[in-house]
């Protein structure tokens, strides 16, 4: 059996497989919010989650059964951006490899910065400093960027900053700067980026720069995370499995990091 481990490929057997990999070595932290009524999206987002009940209750047969329809934009709670979301061509939610969504993660706090100022954008500066600490972040490695705005939901206006029906002009809240974001999709390779704000892009923004920039080198991203202050700064191993939507530009994702204990 061939695998791939924190970006090196073994040829193992199955019986060393079931040796590779004790869960009761790893504390397993859920990075996730819950769908439901209260989950947010974009403000000009048309929909919102919705679930309707097709059958609750007990059967004719006498045996307990439910069951559920469930409709939601691609683009609200905790998910991810796939590359076609802001680059022409870009790989579909689909067509995302899943060796690339499970990878070694850092998390580059700046929640101090961000409750200074809530617009914050992450500078290259930080990246540095972080690597100065830590050192440099490899190819293919998870950066997750932790501002603990995820303290603020479900409230959409101390959340999004305005909570405004279908304006998003007023919004505010941290993330990834343009150079930082350059540096770290074109320069350091990293596979995959995320943040515990509703977008990779501050509040204010109008261009989306950051998604450009990101999409245009092919990496995803994940949006609305939460529990990051749980995660150590380097050590984890996180895993985002979003919902297979065929040409798709994003969708729900279930993300979970793995600590060894």
């Amino acid at each position: 059996m061939r695998i791939r481990l924190l970006g090196l490929v073994f040829l193992i057997s199955t019986a060393e497989l079931s040796l590779a990999f004790e869960p009761a070595d790893y504390q397993v932290i859920d990075l996730s919010h819950a769908y439901g009524e209260a989950t947010l999206y974009w403000p000009t987002s048309p929909t919102t989650f919705r679930k309707e009940v097709l059958a609750y209750g007990d059967t004719d047969q006498g045996y307990f059964y439910s069951a559920y329809s469930v409709c939601t934009p691609e683009h609200g709670g905790t998910h991810i951006d796939a590359p076609v979301h802001f680059a022409e061509g870009g790989l579909s939610t689909d067509e995302l490899q899943i060796e690339d969504l499970i990878a070694p993660a850092v998390v580059i706090d700046v929640s101090t910065q961000a409750a200074a100022d809530p617009g914050y954008r992450l500078t290259v500066a930080d990246v540095e400093r972080f690597e100065s600490s830590h050192g440099k972040i490899s190819a293919g490695t998870i950066v997750l960027m932790r501002t603990d705005w995820s303290t603020r939901w479900p409230d959409a206006l101390t959340y999004l900053g305005d909570d405004s029906p279908g304006d998003a002009s007023n919004l505010m809240f941290p993330g990834f700067g343009a150079a930082a974001m350059r540096m770290l999709v074109e320069e350091r390779n990293v596979g995959l980026l995320g943040i515990d704000t509703a977008s990779v892009d501050y509040g204010p923004s109008q261009d989306f720069i950051a998604h450009q920039i990101g999409a245009a080198q092919g990496v995803p991203n994940l949006e609305n995370l939460t529990n990051l202050a749980a995660l150590p700064v380097t050590g984890s191993v996180v895993m985002a499995l979003p919902m297979k939507i065929q040409g798709g530009s994003g969708g729900p994702v279930r993300v979970i990091a793995l600590v060894p204990r």
